[in-house]
């Protein structure tokens, strides 16, 4: 489906003109969707725990690459802030700097990260500093806006637990313990974002969604095959669906398969959009590269999938006199 992760925000001339409307969301049956969303999800890391990893045993060559994915993901997440600053943007292509508190200082740190992000040398200090100055900025414009820039913030995370290594271009060997929660904080901040603009864009914006829609009709995949549904039914799939690849991703489960699926609508909409949703989308592709990479993996595949257990505190004896 072309239309599901295009960000409709980067192609409208004023994002501003479309308030909220929570109304569509709070719908019967859009609420019964998104219940099958989630039980899908569930469903999904169900099978998966009765499936061996790798799930595609194919595609065990991928895995090769893992000692050098967290130099190939640094790459990706500096060519994305280096664009987005010569654009005069911050963090995403629909958050113009001079929106922001001293935007000419923060787009300077911007440029500089980027670039800092692809020489590799010493990333933990720039992914924290990311890490630290993203949010601060991103404050001023409210929640919404840092929630939809989660992706980048958790591709920092991960390149602050796992930093490019000094030598062998930067190829690392992790350490299990270590490899899982800069795994997780990856899926956290992508999913964090793609759940974010499924109700930011449509399900809680419908507004937004169907001028887009009007502006660009060649996103309704439905209407190639002959089927011509209405627009806030077409508004309801779309954003089910990108609800559905954040709920995933954020599990880990079968991350081959996943990563596959997903990665037919984001390549999809290079064709209506080209470069700007190349540029924006390219820590993305840095993202799906990395979990279809590691879950390829058979060392590494179980880590993917990881989630922290919570532990029950211990009940404390009385002591006996």
């Amino acid at each position: 489906m072309q239309s599901v992760l295009a960000h409709e925000k980067w192609f409208l001339q004023d994002p501003s003109a479309y308030p909220p409307d929570w109304s569509f969301a709070a719908r019967p049956v859009t609420l019964a969707v998104l219940a099958l969303v989630v039980a899908v999800t569930v469903g999904w890391r169900a099978v998966a725990r009765r499936v061996g990893t790798p799930e595609l045993t194919i595609l065990r060559p991928i895995g090769r690459i893992t000692p050098f994915l967290p130099r190939l993901l640094a790459i990706h997440l500096g060519v994305s802030l280096l664009a987005l600053a010569a654009r005069g943007y911050f963090l995403a292509a629909d958050l113009e700097l001079r929106e922001l508190p001293a935007s000419a200082l923060l787009g300077v740190v911007e440029g500089a990260l980027g670039v800092w992000f692809i020489t590799g040398f010493r990333l933990r200090a720039a992914a924290v500093l990311l890490v630290v100055v993203g949010p601060v900025a991103l404050a001023a414009t409210g929640p919404v806006s840092l929630l939809e820039a989660a992706d980048l913030l958790g591709i920092a995370g991960f390149l602050a637990f796992l930093p490019p290594s000094g030598d062998r271009h930067g190829a690392v060997t992790a350490d299990p313990r270590v490899l899982r929660r800069a795994l997780l904080a990856l899926r956290v901040g992508v999913a964090t974002a793609l759940v974010t603009l499924a109700f930011s864009e449509k399900l809680a914006n419908p507004a937004m969604a169907r001028a887009t829609l009007q502006h660009y009709p060649q996103l309704d995949v439905f209407a190639y095959l002959g089927l011509h549904l209405p627009a806030d039914t077409f508004i309801l799939i779309a954003g089910a669906t990108e609800l559905l690849f954040g709920l995933l991703v954020l599990s880990g489960a079968m991350p081959q398969l996943a990563m596959l699926v997903a990665a037919v609508p984001f390549n999809a909409t290079l064709l209506i959009f080209g470069a700007p949703e190349l540029l924006g989308h390219l820590p993305v592709y840095g993202v799906f590269l990395t979990l279809l990479a590691y879950g390829s993996d058979p060392r590494t595949a179980e880590d993917v999938r990881w989630l922290p257990r919570l532990r029950r505190p211990r009940a404390q004896v009385p002591a006996t006199a």
